[in-house]
């Protein structure tokens, strides 16, 4: 436990190097001896050393203060405790010295003095002790117990009484205390309100940027470390070297206002240490005293990188946008240049041209309900595609989310064997069916095999008769998706296998 002959204590900011028990005068003593009470404590406000007069006018000895909390050996239920702790606290985390010019506080009497509570009224001034690199660990305390002052009546007295003069001196500390609290009030009233600001507030002082105010959402932003009272480079050291320290040290040198629009701040999560890049717009403003002389930088921020993200992510999506309509169109000029290849039959190249356009409006709306993100596979063969029963379709495979390219491709394949089966193939019978699977392989999550094998009770012509609708599934299965495609013809009913690949990422449901 340190105490109050800590050799490189410093008082106010300068040297009490002389604070040691080889020197010519002994300190402490003269610290013990003096008939103004003091005491000093540490930063868990517990006692370092307290003298004799502070004993005597508190009724407590040393031994039964020493180590233990200011609070818990003097309890108080009212304002008053929080007034005194609050200017302990403010010599702690200012450097400077705080006084209370007068505060009613309530002691315990000892048993020998009849017990109970006694209301005294003290003056306290509270003085930051530093140590050598100029922190402030210890503050030291000077009480004054004005209690018979404070009694005084000045009908009891005569103009030029000593007592009379006390009375007046007291009175006067009386109202400077109230202003004081006044103004005390008023100031925690604006930094209430300044502090729940929902944009970042920060005022930052001297070459070392010494915050010395910082609104809730800017000790969010830097992850509710502790900031206040340290410099900011110590209390944020990602900061270095970024724009952010350039920006405010160009307000204090240039004088002026500057400002920046969405810039780029990297802070590293408490969480995981994991550095974080948000966009701020900043606005700085120098800060004068009384005299003009510029002493810190006062800082206004918003938090735009939600803003800044969707934009980026608006942009992302008209480019996706515009390559896919490309895409589109392309497929729809293939899909046209198929379907009227033979100009002897224009109405069934109409009806399979609309059709085909019908089924990529279908797979637009399934894209659409999902934000153009993925296409379930089952929704192109397994559901109620184009109208046919469920219960005609058997299908055996895992969910899978196919890319949007991959999705409107196999929406045409899915359009032309469904076309197909339902003309010539098993749908074209009340008892026929369709078994479609695939097979999906999470070790090499590129390549997709699908087999669409057609089932009815009466037998098939096994002569395979190459059309249009042919010549579609090889365009694309062949081409667009870079596959593979056999089609074979049995009694049973048609067997079409293809292997695509996926060039996009694809990924299990669920």
């Amino acid at each position: 436990m340190t105490d109050a002959r800590t050799p490189d204590a410093r008082v106010g900011g300068r040297s009490n190097a002389a604070i040691d028990h080889g020197s010519a005068v002994d300190f402490f003593r003269v610290f013990d001896l003096s008939t103004s009470p003091h005491m000093i404590l540490d930063r868990e406000l517990r006692f370092v050393a307290v003298n004799r007069a502070y004993e005597k006018v508190t009724m407590r000895s040393r031994e039964e203060l020493i180590g233990n909390k200011l609070f818990d050996m003097f309890p108080e239920r009212s304002e008053a405790q929080d007034r005194l702790n609050a200017s302990i606290v403010t010599a702690f985390e200012t450097g400077e010295p705080d006084t209370i010019a007068l505060i009613p506080y309530e002691l315990d009497r000892p048993a020998a003095q009849g017990g109970g509570r006694e209301l005294r009224y003290w003056s306290a001034t509270h003085t930051p002790l530093l140590d050598s690199n100029g922190r402030v660990v210890h503050v030291i305390q000077n009480t004054n117990d004005v209690t018979e002052i404070a009694k005084m009546r000045p009908s009891g007295h005569v103009a030029g009484h000593p007592a009379t003069a006390e009375l007046a001196l007291w009175r006067n500390a009386e109202a400077v205390e109230e202003a004081y609290q006044q103004t005390l009030a008023e100031n925690e009233e604006f930094h209430r309100l300044f502090s729940q600001a929902p944009g970042m507030i920060a005022v930052f002082e001297g070459r070392e940027m010494l915050a010395t105010f910082v609104s809730d959402t800017f000790s969010r932003f830097v992850g509710q470390r502790p900031i206040v009272a340290r410099p900011l480079l110590e209390a944020v050291p990602e900061l270095a070297g970024q724009e952010f320290v350039a920006m405010l040290t160009e307000a204090i040198e240039a004088g002026a206002s500057v400002t920046r629009e969405g810039l780029a701040i990297r802070i590293r999560r408490v969480s995981d240490n994991l550095e974080e890049t948000s966009y701020v717009d900043f606005f700085c403003n120098p800060v004068r005293d009384a005299d003009g002389m510029i002493y810190g930088v006062f800082v206004q921020g918003v938090d735009r990188t939600e803003a800044m993200r969707a934009v980026h992510h608006q942009r992302m999506l008209m480019d996706e946008l515009n390559h896919r309509v490309k895409n589109t169109l392309a497929t729809i000029q293939s899909m046209a240049r198929q379907s009227f290849r033979d100009p002897g039959d224009l109405d069934n190249a109409r009806y399979a041209f609309e059709a085909r356009i019908m089924a990529l409006s279908r797979v637009h709306n399934v894209l659409a309900d999902r934000r153009w993100e993925a296409v379930p596979l089952t929704a192109l063969f397994c559901d109620n595609v184009q109208g046919i029963d469920p219960a005609r379709i058997e299908c055996r495979g895992e969910e899978l989310l196919l890319s949007p390219k991959t999705g409107v491709a196999l929406a045409i394949v899915s359009h032309e064997l469904f076309a197909n089966a339902r003309r010539y193939g098993a749908l074209c019978d009340a008892d026929g069916r369709v078994e479609i699977g695939w097979v999906f392989d999470r070790a090499a999550p590129d390549r997709l095999a699908m087999t669409w094998r057609e089932v009815r009770s009466r037998k098939f012509d096994t002569s395979l008769r190459p059309g249009m609708g042919l010549r579609i599934l090889r365009s694309i299965v062949e081409g667009e998706l870079g596959g593979s495609l056999a089609i074979e013809l049995t009694e049973a009913g048609l067997i079409c296998t293809f292997e695509v690949g996926l060039t996009e990422a694809a990924g299990f449901a669920g």
